[in-house]
């Protein structure tokens, strides 16, 4: 299979998972009337006049970004550059943290909260990836240009027009492009942010996604494992008899799928899949090693657990099993590496920031569509903090892919919807 068509199918299947879990909501009539209050304030007004004017400057921000490489683990030219774009829009401090996470504070007028918005800087595409934007008429081609590139210039766009626009809230506004959001990236951006002793955040927004009417607003927790078997190595014929990994590995992945098949027949939805084996150096050598990564997924914090455990066990006890087989020379030993964990999380519906964001899209005569996705959002929503991830707007097509495009229909009511929603959820300042 093409590079590009497995990374196709990963985002389709991305969708399936986010379309399985979907559904609208309704939304009060108090916040109804505080968006629609909002969006009618004159300021507000000047910054959708605005952010029409800066459609041909967020363009060109937009390739400019995508241009420079930014896979898990370095991304730091691309910080870097956004850093200075930030600071060339205005911003009352800046800094790169020391996991390489982009932060900029605009403060606001003093209720001693902070909102976060945030767009991760990270791509899923290697550094020698060629990442040069192609225009074909009006659509622009490239590795990142919309997942998630187009969060970081939508960011921008927001910034620069609250700026022009004279608007002021209540809460101070953390702007954020937040590195390792993809893959084995295991969301270290955002985790840096909440960790234990760091800056108090009251609500986060992320930028991350399509349509502005799909919403994020439960995590869907992971835990990822490599889990390897050990063992002395040999000739397949001269050391015959010597413990064998892939044979033990067999066995292992036969005991772990029956139990976790069962496991997961009740209960909130949980899945399991062994997505990756490796090991061994010729078809004529008895391996010295054997490895598998497995994915775990859940909605439950408590099914989570429960599954890792029985991988665990069943692991050991296939070890322990084959070990008993084995006439000739050292037993297998058995390694957990964990190499992924996103905890899991849900919230109510009737959350202000839910209500607000449902409100914003009848605002555009759209209608919410709220979900379970695995996204910087999982960080926060796990720790009680209030969170959603929403689209960067336009349309896109094969995302994670090398083929992946985004045309610029109605960019700017995503922009709009984006600000409307950030200033509703931090307070509009008189």
């Amino acid at each position: 299979m093409k590079k590009s068509s497995f990374f196709a199918l990963f985002f389709f299947a991305y969708t399936i998972v986010f379309a399985q879990n979907e559904k609208n909501i309704s939304v009060q009539a108090a916040f109804k009337k505080e968006i629609e209050k909002i969006s009618k304030n004159d300021k507000i007004q000047k910054a959708f006049e605005i952010i029409q004017e800066l459609e041909p400057t967020g363009i060109k921000e937009l390739i400019e970004l995508t241009q420079i490489p930014a896979p898990p683990f370095q991304e730091q030219k691309r910080a870097e550059h956004f850093k200075i774009m930030l600071e060339t829009a205005g911003i009352d401090s800046i800094w790169i943290d020391e996991v390489g996470n982009v932060l900029a504070l605009r403060k606001g007028t003093g209720n001693g909260k902070t909102v976060l918005i945030d767009a991760h800087l990270d791509t899923v595409f290697p550094i020698e990836t060629d990442v040069t934007v192609k225009m074909k008429g009006d659509t622009l081609y490239a590795p990142g240009i919309g997942d998630n590139t187009r969060g970081l210039s939508m960011m921008l766009s927001i910034l620069k027009s609250m700026n022009r626009a004279s608007i002021r809230t209540e809460s101070d506004i953390l702007f954020a492009g937040t590195v390792g959001e993809e893959g084995l990236g295991d969301l270290r951006g955002i985790k840096n942010i909440f960790k234990q002793g760091a800056k108090k955040i009251d609500s986060h927004i992320a930028i991350d996604g399509g349509d502005i009417t799909r919403v994020v607003t439960s995590g869907l927790g992971s835990l990822r494992y490599k889990v390897t078997f050990n063992g002395p190595g040999g000739h397949s014929f001269g050391a015959f008899g010597l413990a064998n990994p892939h044979h033990a590995m067999g066995k292992a992945i036969d005991y772990f799928s029956t139990v976790a098949s069962d496991f997961v027949s009740s209960g909130p939805k949980t899945t399991f899949n062994v997505g990756r084996i490796g090991g061994g150096t010729s078809v004529n050598s008895i391996p010295f090693e054997t490895w598998i990564e497995v994915d775990m997924r859940s909605l439950s914090p408590e099914k989570l657990i429960g599954i890792e455990k029985i991988l665990k066990e069943q692991m050991t006890k296939a070890l322990n099993d084959y070990n008993t087989s084995v006439k000739n020379g050292p037993k297998l030993s058995l390694n957990f590496e964990k190499i992924g964990e996103r905890p899991s999380g849900v919230q109510e519906d009737t959350l202000p920031i839910i209500q607000r964001v449902a409100a914003a899209n009848e605002l555009f005569n759209r209608l919410a569509r709220i979900g379970a996705g695995s996204t910087n959002s999982n960080i926060p929503i796990s720790l009680g903090i209030p969170s959603i991830t929403i689209g960067r707007g336009g349309n896109s097509g094969n995302s994670h892919s090398l083929n992946e495009w985004w045309i610029n229909e109605k960019g700017d009511e995503a922009i709009k919807f984006g600000l409307l929603l950030l200033v509703a959820e931090a307070g509009l300042s008189k």
